[in-house]
């Protein structure tokens, strides 16, 4: 950073003094780029406007994609919707022209209910109380239960026996 505000400074001081004329060799010289790159740099002008159209009118296609069926895609969902309106490009590009917009696409959460429910879920199997111990303690004391499913209709029916030991 304090090179390029010397050289900046040291540009301003050149340019004070009206006397003085800076050749392009000397500017770039200051401003630390080569010539052949200042020469290129002016005359691709043209080229960077053509490829800077090029991109807006992909980006209204990679727009009009995202914005299909009302919600917003990422990269893969546009690259697809592309390819069903006949048109090809490649994900870097789309990649590319998104981040150059600021059109990025929400990140999918997990469901809600499917982590309460997760939470809430004790497990598949009950723990062992009984010890097979199955001897009278007594009424009510130690239940047995079983769930059975009858096909009845192309339905199911659930039969739930309760059996006190």
């Amino acid at each position: 950073m304090d090179s390029a505000r010397e050289r900046f400074e040291a540009v301003c001081a050149a340019l004070a003094d009206r006397s003085n004329v800076l050749t392009v060799k000397e500017l770039c010289q200051m401003a630390g780029v080569s010539r052949s790159g200042y020469y290129n740099w002016i005359n691709s002008r043209w080229t960077r406007e053509r490829r800077e159209k090029q991109d807006r009118m992909a980006f209204k296609q990679i727009l009009e994609a995202s914005r299909f069926r009302g919600y917003a895609k990422g990269v893969r969902g546009i690259h697809m919707r592309l390819l069903h309106m006949g048109i090809r490009m490649n994900g870097k590009k789309i990649r590319r022209l998104m981040r150059k917009y600021n059109l990025s696409c929400p990140i999918r959460k997990p469901n809600p209910y499917r982590r309460l429910q997760k939470s809430i879920r004790m497990g598949t199997a009950a723990e062992n109380l009984v010890n097979r111990e199955f001897e009278s303690r007594g009424p009510r004391a130690v239940l047995l239960t079983d769930i059975t499913y009858i096909p009845l209709n192309g339905a199911f029916c659930y039969l739930s026996t309760i059996l006190d030991v």
